[in-house]
């Protein structure tokens, strides 16, 4: 009882200083920081289950769109339930057994023990380090496989960019690339969100006859006179950092120190 009274009268005594004293002052800014503080942290608690269950359901919509199957007025979730999802093993392209539910391959590409440090040659997706392993999306109709989404992502002029690149059951041609994050100068390389720009990838082709990867964002118009148009896209105008890193990080993910390997290994029990 006395000590509650105690801190009554030190209360009331902080209260009776006048508006201006500085003392005062100083005491009322730190109350009010704790009690923002409390408040803050509270709702980022309560918050976080939302913010997640939202960022899965952004990433399930971009997957969707990427494969062409997005509609604004069915359910996200019902439409998901053709992707069968999967992670692989990055350096050989086998299963893994992994449950995907659990795995984060963004975190585990800053984790030295979940990851491998990529050397000059091998950077040119600007990444530094890659995961050893990577979530993928198989999308299925009656038990065929149709495409194949693969989350690719690399430097362009200001940002990492991050997105999925989808790729029919023949594992060369393109169904789409589709970016979800990024921070490039709108009007300029932010035009990767163009579906106009987008509409291009589809139908691209990765590889040439022999295997050989050549998919690539020329500068200027792609010239469907010349051969090799079908590996071409077109550059972005006023934005040739950003459409030579979005060249790079395709060329990178589907190269052989991405997922290389596995779409190697697929082509070749499709035959």
């Amino acid at each position: 009882m006395a000590e509650t009274n105690k801190k009554q009268g030190m209360i009331a005594s902080i209260l009776s200083l006048p508006n201006d004293d500085p003392k005062k002052t100083i005491i009322v800014a730190f109350l009010l920081c704790l009690v923002c503080s409390v408040l803050v942290s509270t709702s980022a608690v309560m918050f976080k289950p939302l913010q997640l269950a939202n960022k899965e359901a952004d990433i399930k919509k971009n997957i969707l769109a990427v494969t062409g199957l997005l509609d604004e007025s069915s359910d996200i979730n019902t439409l998901f339930e053709r992707f069968e999802v999967k992670v692989i093993d990055l350096e050989t392209g086998n299963y893994s057994d992994i449950d995907p539910a659990s795995y984060d391959q963004r975190k585990a590409s800053g984790d030295p023990e979940q990851s491998i440090k990529l050397s000059a040659e091998q950077n040119i997706a600007n990444i530094g380090r890659r995961a050893k392993l990577a979530k993928i999306y198989l999308l299925k109709e009656n038990n065929s496989l149709k495409q194949v989404v693969l989350p690719v992502h690399g430097y362009g002029l200001w940002s990492t960019l991050y997105g999925f690149v989808s790729l029919e059951a023949d594992f060369n041609t393109i169904g789409g690339l589709q970016f979800y994050s990024h921070a490039e100068t709108p009007g300029l390389g932010g035009e990767v969100d163009n579906p106009k720009w987008r509409k291009q990838w589809q139908g691209k082709k990765a590889f040439n006859e022999s295997g050989e990867l050549k998919i690539e964002v020329i500068r200027g118009h792609v010239d469907f006179q010349v051969a090799g148009a079908e590996h071409q896209v077109d550059g972005l105008s006023g934005a040739t950092l950003t459409s030579r890193g979005v060249s790079n990080l395709v060329n990178f993910w589907l190269g052989n120190d991405g997922f290389g390997p596995y779409l190697k290994k697929m082509s070749e029990m499709e035959k």
